[in-house]
């Protein structure tokens, strides 16, 4: 009798970001840039910290099971109900509980081949099928997608801004796509970066929530700077947040994390301040890759995918002995690629002048 469950010998763990403090250690560093996992280069909102200290010598009771305050800010900031609101611990989390609620053991999950890890690891960790079906031009194949549904397909995740390329599906791609798909059939879109969109057609999931099989997923983790505090929530219409409700643990939510969103939330100085400097950031990172005459997928989201001609793990390796974090995309198949995430002026010069050096 075989002590793991057969499934999980096949999950492949996914491969953080590599920390900041354990690459200053093992290669003696004192200075080192991370811009591998698509964090806010500004830290947290100067109130979200706030917030944490105030509610510091709280902690040794639970926190609200049901996030209640939070989940009143969240209804008020995106004109929804409180009960088509359920938090999760960032949108892994949410992602798990989706799947362990609608997914039957028989029924697949359709996804892109190059996206989001967690999709394919917590389905297969699951015991769940997952089809994969290729990108189109780095972006989402939707009409490829639609091929793939059959009677067994019960979910399908997009992710919106799409990670790691940093492309997207636009609203009037979306309204094609979704008509005439199967009515027991429940879309997910995961829009970690919806925050980052300087586009006129980026779809409004919010929009669709009511009246289709829509789940929308967004988090505190990017633009917010919360990412350290695990928190993020789903959207979708009450039918289906009750069921989710009974697969979420409670207490998922840590205290700190609720009262650092809700304040989070009421910063909208810190998050103009944020949109600002990543696109500004993005415009400096495309023309001097221009200059060099790197290629890269144009992005909306706060990361670029860069094709830098040569074995990617080789050119991460280099960049870090400059003390250069970058993200190498062996993990997603893409084994020319590494993905940068915009940081501050400071960082962005860095990394340029780091990336001139190794590919030099």
């Amino acid at each position: 009798m075989a002590i793991v469950r057969k499934n999980i010998l096949n999950v492949k763990p996914y491969v953080a970001g590599k920390p900041i403090e354990e690459t200053k250690r093992q290669l003696g560093l004192k200075e080192v840039v991370k811009l591998a996992s698509n964090e806010n280069p500004l830290g947290a909102s100067p109130k979200a910290l706030a917030a944490i200290k105030k509610n510091l010598s709280g902690i040794n009771r639970y926190p609200d099971s049901q996030g209640w305050y939070l989940k009143k800010r969240l209804a008020r900031f995106l004109n929804v109900g409180p009960l088509e609101l359920v938090l999760g611990n960032g949108s892994d989390e949410l992602i798990d509980i989706i799947i362990k609620t609608f997914v039957e053991d028989e029924e697949n999950i359709i996804t892109a081949d190059t996206t989001f890890l967690e999709y394919e690891i917590i389905a297969s960790v699951l015991g769940r099928e997952i089809i994969k079906v290729p990108l189109k031009y780095f972006k989402y194949d939707l009409e490829a997608i639609k091929k793939n549904i059959t009677k067994k397909t019960k979910l399908i995740f997009i992710s919106n801004p799409n990670n790691p390329t940093g492309t997207y599906v636009t609203k009037y791609e979306l309204q094609d796509f979704i008509k005439g798909l199967p009515e027991d059939l429940i879309l997910v879109l995961d829009e970690a970066y919806d925050t980052f969109i300087d586009v006129d057609d980026f779809p409004n999931s919010l929009a669709l929530i009511r009246n289709k099989n829509v789940i929308a997923l967004k988090t505190f983790s990017k633009a917010y700077g919360l990412a350290g505090l695990r928190i993020g929530y789903a959207v979708a219409r009450t039918e289906f947040t009750a069921f989710m409700e009974r697969a979420r643990q409670p207490f998922n939510v840590n205290l700190l994390a609720q009262q650092a969103a809700i304040a989070a939330l009421d910063d909208k100085r810190f998050l103009k301040k944020t949109r600002k400097i990543i696109l500004e950031g993005k415009s400096y990172l495309y023309d001097n890759l221009h200059k060099m005459g790197i290629s890269y997928v144009p992005s909306v989201a706060n990361f670029i995918l860069i094709d830098v001609g040569r074995d990617c793990l080789a050119v991460f390796k280099d960049m870090l002995k400059f003390g250069v974090i970058v993200r190498d995309m062996q993990q997603y198949g893409l084994k020319n690629f590494i993905r940068v995430t915009i940081g501050t002026k400071k960082e962005n010069e860095r990394f340029i002048k780091v990336l001139k050096k190794v590919l030099r």
